[in-house]
């Protein structure tokens, strides 16, 4: 196969990546000035955590998302997920669901119970929380009050709710196995003539349950593709062979993938909900991205070369061999 004197090679390599859930908790307000928070003691390594959950609580409340506050990463907050396994989205959900439905509970007894308030004689279970307004049900939300009136009528700054959700990860026996699974296919091109090697274009396809995020999740996948050219092509440590201690420590002998190595990259989500991990349907993908990737690399370069590579990186004397 040939493409403008250069000679390609195509790839193609299954992923999978387990997903599960690791233990979480979180809190949730409802305040007199219409504005919420959310609060989980995970953190945002910049995956996007502070944007899901302002995505969940405005999902659950009908908040708009500037007036949601998110608090993350303290150890006077309830405790949350590592930033690992690609756990954190997926154990978050239950317990940002659970806690904002214990605040809209009690709300709802609020709005029953106070003196003055339009659902006084009302039972909660009459009731519902959207759009930031309550509602009698059977009404519909076009006849609700903002929850803040509500709360001011009552003198109340806030209401709170508390959640948690329990581990999957490790569990002894399992009812289902849960996993995300994709394939990557990617193009190389050969120029035997001076020995130089590169990827072209790269197309992923995974299956990750729901996407919460769109664009922040095809960036956590294009950056797994980079990683993933890097570990096939560059990544190499040396190590002195008497104290065993690493050689080239450092970003200037230790070659990583630059913005020249990387191609156009066409990332696919199936957004098929997976209800076995939270009622969302949302499992972690930080890490999917990158499993495989190297394979398919690989792959590729037997195509474009006829050598078949066993060991990474791929070094240029291998394939003049």
């Amino acid at each position: 196969m040939k493409r403008d004197g250069l000679t390609l090679g195509c790839g193609m390599a299954g992923c999978s990546w387990s997903a599960a859930r690791s233990p979480a908790e979180a809190s949730f307000h409802l305040r007199d000035d219409g504005t919420a928070r959310v609060a989980c003691g995970t953190q945002d390594i910049g995956t996007g955590t502070y944007t899901i959950l302002a995505q969940l609580a405005a999902q659950k409340t009908g908040v708009p998302l500037d007036k949601i506050e998110v608090a993350l990463g303290d150890t006077s907050l309830p405790q949350g997920p590592i930033s690992g396994g690609s756990m954190a989205t997926g154990s978050v959900v239950p317990a940002v669901f659970a806690a904002a439905d214990n605040a809209i509970a009690a709300l709802l007894t609020v709005a029953t119970t106070t003196p003055g308030s339009p659902f006084e004689k009302r039972k909660p279970d009459d009731l519902a929380l959207e759009g930031g307004r309550v509602f009698v049900k059977a009404d519909g939300p076009a006849k609700g009050v903002p929850f803040a009136d509500l709360l001011r009528r009552a003198n109340l700054r806030l209401v709170t709710g508390s959640g948690k959700s329990e581990a999957t990860f490790r569990n002894p026996k399992p009812k289902v196995s849960t996993h995300s699974f994709g394939c990557h296919f990617v193009e190389v091109t050969w120029q035997p003539e001076i020995a130089r090697l590169r990827v072209s274009r790269v197309v992923t396809v995974i299956d990750a349950g729901r996407i919460l995020n769109p664009l922040a999740g095809r960036n956590q996948i294009e950056g797994a593709v980079v990683m993933g050219i890097g570990m096939a092509l560059f990544e190499h440590t040396s190590y002195d062979p008497q104290t065993g201690a690493p050689i080239n420590s450092n970003l200037a002998d230790y070659i990583v993938a630059v913005n020249a190595d990387v191609p156009p990259m066409d990332v696919h989500f199936l957004d098929f909900p997976d209800k076995e991990i939270n009622e969302l349907g949302a499992r972690g993908i930080g890490e999917i991205g990158l499993a495989g990737m190297a394979a398919a690399i690989t792959a590729a370069v037997h195509h474009a070369t006829g050598v078949r590579v066993r060991e990474l990186p791929v070094k240029i004397e291998n394939l003049l061999a």
